[in-house]
């Protein structure tokens, strides 16, 4: 911050408390160059709870399904997103291939 009224601004919160905290970025990064498709019902987590583990591990949610597409994980009731993941060839994980991913890759 260039801007001595930005500096003062900034000394002046944090005399009131406020604290900054950096962003840590991803946990990992053994998932990078990885692009997830999530599609129907996790039993173990939620879907945004899955979307935070795989970014949290270097990796990238898409919602559709596509060439560059890495895995789809299909949960219960999977529709749409499994059908075009088997006619372009994706690897398709089932919930207990998914965390095991996870695990194994600490």
């Amino acid at each position: 911050f260039s801007d001595p009224a930005e500096r003062e601004l900034l000394t002046r919160l944090r005399q009131l408390g406020l604290t900054f905290e950096e962003d840590q970025g991803p946990v990992s990064n053994r998932l990078q160059d990885m692009v997830f498709v999530l599609t129907g019902t996790l039993s173990s987590c939620s879907r945004d709870e899955a979307k935070e583990r795989i970014e949290s591990l270097g990796g990238k949610v898409s919602s559709s399904v596509s060439k560059k597409t890495s895995y789809v994980v299909a949960g219960e009731k999977a529709g749409s997103k499994l059908e075009k993941a088997e006619s372009l060839g994706v690897p398709i994980l089932d919930e207990s291939q998914f965390l095991q991913m996870l695990e194994s890759e600490r």
